[in-house]
Formats: structure tokens, sequence, C-alpha cells
């Protein structure tokens, strides 16, 4: 399968650029899945030792990829005023 691989490269390099791509996107892929499924507190992998684990999360961890933090007391009132 290799052999055939690395010979339709050679023929068509043209080919190389989405190999990489498709293979660094499967990549990110599982990285971001073994991600959810070892960081995530709603998955319970030690149910003996560790039965409830969203109760253990600090109040400054962080489980989201992203979180954005934003005070809204100092955001200009938006609605008119009745």
């Amino acid at each position: 399968m290799f052999s055939t691989l690395s010979k339709q490269m050679k023929n068509h390099p043209a080919l190389i650029p989405l190999a990489v791509f498709i293979g660094g996107g499967a990549a990110m892929s599982m990285m971001y899945l073994a991600r959810l499924a070892l960081r995530n507190p709603d998955v319970c992998w030690d149910r003996k030792n560790n039965p409830e684990p969203w109760n253990k999360m600090a109040p400054t961890d962080q489980y989201k990829f992203y979180a954005v933090n934003i005070d809204y007391s100092k955001l200009k009132k938006q609605g008119p005023d009745f």
C-alpha cells in the first residue's frame, strides 16, 4: 500500500501537500478527541475514587477550549430608556 502511495507521489507531486494537510487534520482531530476524553470534567474514568469529577473543579479551572471573560458591568447600556 505504501509503495503504491509513494509511486503516485512521485508521478504526481501535486498530491504531496494534499496528503500533508489531510494527515495534519487527522492528527489534530485525534489530539482534540483525546483532550476531550482526558481533560473534560464530565468524563469519569475512575468511578471508585472520583465518582463526581465535576464537583472537584476549582472556580479558577478552565476546561473550555477557549473562554472569553467579559465584564458586562462596564459595557454601555444598549437598549432604549423608557
